[in-house]
């Protein structure tokens, strides 16, 4: 983790949030190559979701809501977690979280349950206060006055947007059930104890679809969205053999669910969760058509039968996806891999993102920073970046550009050198030398042609 952060800044993939006044608890700022990289996840999630198939649309709702959308969905009443307090150097921690890490260290060495008693603050050993709960909903204020008149909440989760629009999309876009409504955007839970870089803030980006099924066929429905979960992620490079799926006991489920699994990641930490699926019956529906008073059911137009839809939710994030990305597609080679150099063979680092993901898909080099390679080398930038996110480097020599567009996952590389332009009485041939990531092969490809090669290397 200490690596995967300290490229993540070094490279501009994630900064310290408010960095130059010391920061502020668990946020980040993504950066030039943060940004591409977290649109890219988002591209090809919005893409496999919405796009690739016919039962799926998106939405866009707002972020402040009615604050009786929280009411209905049990947020106000329940959204909370147990917190303590240490006595000594003040510091909250989340009850639960130091009794499984507690259980854990211990496993093997007594059959009585683990209890807050025996359980010291992390931070420094003290004595931990008393358990309390601990509502994770931020709060603000909705025009001049703060009153409590005009207290709304930055959303927890952008599920309950989509509920409450389960109509509107519905009949604007003509769907019968089953379909399913797609939503990203922000959301934000004041965390007792976020941590582990991107893993855990209290601002996030989510990515959730709420399919809408005829109970009855909602196991069915389950199975095959917990199967996307696996396959979206291994389609894009993660390796199957660091994820699982984590079947929730019955008596853990959140009060609406019926089932939830998550797929998890061996994190450096250990498994920990990174999409969940849950099975959430027609709670949601009928709590906000009892509190609005608005018919939330839904009527089949064929068979004239009305039901409220049971709800299969696969919900991810996207800052735990990239972290993801990042972790899986990072490895060290011990005194590196360039033939092309001289330089100090020392550990290099190379991101083997999938072409889709990659946050640069081409990086350009002349092998002169004189003219005419410049020229050229600038002329291909300029027209590849109108189909892609491309770099342009110019600086060091060829082996040591490698080696930076390997830290960031540049998957090709191209270089402009002499034989593409000739040299005295020796005609150009109007190539240039594509090398690739993986496997560092390298070939020469028309300049007419590179665009097309791209493409179908790509696959974009």
């Amino acid at each position: 983790m200490e690596k995967i952060v300290g490229l993540a800044k070094r490279r501009g993939f994630v900064f310290p949030g408010s960095d130059i006044y010391g920061g502020i608890g668990s946020t980040y700022d993504y950066g030039p190559l943060g940004v591409l990289l977290k649109n890219n996840i988002r591209t090809a999630w919005w893409k496999a979701m919405t796009q690739e198939r016919d039962d799926v649309v998106g939405l866009d709702s707002a972020i402040l809501m009615s604050p009786k959308v929280w009411e209905a969905s049990g947020h106000l009443a329940g959204f909370s977690d147990p917190l303590v307090d240490c006595k000594n150097c003040k510091k909250r921690w989340r009850a639960d979280h130091l009794l499984e890490a507690k259980s854990a260290e211990m496993a093997g060495l007594r059959e009585a349950p683990v209890e807050m008693k025996d359980v010291r603050c992390p931070a420094c050993g003290g004595e931990l206060g008393e358990e309390r709960q601990f509502n994770m909903m931020m709060k603000t204020f909705l025009g001049p006055v703060e009153e409590a008149a005009a207290v709304v909440y930055l959303r927890p989760e952008t599920a309950q947007g989509i509920f409450v629009n389960f109509k509107n999309a519905q009949e604007s876009a003509r769907k019968r059930v089953p379909f399913g409504i797609a939503q990203v955007g922000k959301s934000f839970r004041n965390e007792i104890t976020p941590g582990n870089f991107i893993f855990r803030t209290r601002e996030f980006e989510q990515m959730e679809m709420e399919f809408f099924v005829k109970p009855g066929t909602d196991e069915e429905w389950f199975e095959s969205w917990k199967q996307f979960m696996m396959d979206w992620f291994t389609r894009f490079g993660v390796k199957a053999d660091n994820l699982r799926f984590l079947e929730h006991a019955k008596e853990k489920l959140s009060h609406y669910s019926k089932r939830t699994v998550d797929l998890e990641y061996q994190y450096p930490w250990g498994w920990g969760e990174l999409w969940g699926c849950a099975n959430r019956t027609d709670f949601d529906l009928k709590q906000h058509e009892k509190h609005s008073g608005q018919d939330l059911s839904y009527r089949d137009d064929l068979t004239n039968e009305r039901y409220h839809p049971y709800v299969i939710e696969p919900a991810l994030g996207l800052d735990r996806a990239m972290l993801v990305f990042m972790l899986d597609a990072y490895e060290e080679i011990d005194g590196g891999r360039s033939t092309t150099t001289d330089a100090v063979k020392d550990i290099e680092t190379v991101l083997r993102f999938h072409p889709a993901i990659a946050p640069i898909k081409a990086a350009i080099f002349p092998l002169s920073k004189k003219e005419p390679l410049t020229g050229i080398a600038h002329e291909l930038r300029n027209r590849l970046a109108r189909r892609w996110s491309v770099q342009y480097d110019e600086t060091g020599s060829v082996g040591k550009r490698y080696r930076r567009q390997d830290e960031i996952g540049t998957p090709f590389c191209i270089t402009v050198d002499f034989q593409t332009v000739g040299e005295e009485g020796v005609p150009g041939d109007d190539k240039v030398t594509v090398r690739d990531r993986d496997t560092m092969l390298q070939e020469r490809v028309a300049i007419s042609e590179l665009e097309s090669y791209l493409a179908a290397k790509l696959g974009c």
